[in-house]
């Protein structure tokens, strides 16, 4: 993840500083950029999955669907990424992000 994520400190820096500090700086900052480790396009296959299997159908997930496409994730392994997931997260969250992925791929 190449770019300065700032989503933190924009929305809640005044607010929550700490917390805005520790999204943009750790969890965007150091934790994603282990590309060695795992690469952008897995952690972004990860993330949906792991946004959808916790309920987490908003914004977020609408984001993080877009991020697994602009970092190669194609409509066809998004589709069976949560078609998987459906079995293990639950139907109606499969059926809120695929909603949102058909959105965000045909958009």
């Amino acid at each position: 993840m190449a770019e300065k994520v700032t989503a933190g400190r924009d929305q809640l820096g005044q607010f929550a500083p700490k917390f805005a500090q520790l999204n943009d700086d750790v969890l965007f900052g150091e934790v994603w950029a282990r590309e060695e480790e795992l690469s952008t396009r897995d952690r972004c296959i990860v993330t949906v999955t792991a946004l959808m299997a916790s309920g987490v159908l908003d914004s977020s997930l609408q984001f993080h669907i877009l991020n697994a496409k602009n970092h190669g994730v194609t409509a066809q392994e998004i589709a069976e990424i949560l078609t998987h997931a459906a079995f293990y997260a639950g139907w109606p969250k499969a059926w809120a992000a695929f909603r949102m992925a058909k959105e965000v791929y045909e958009g």
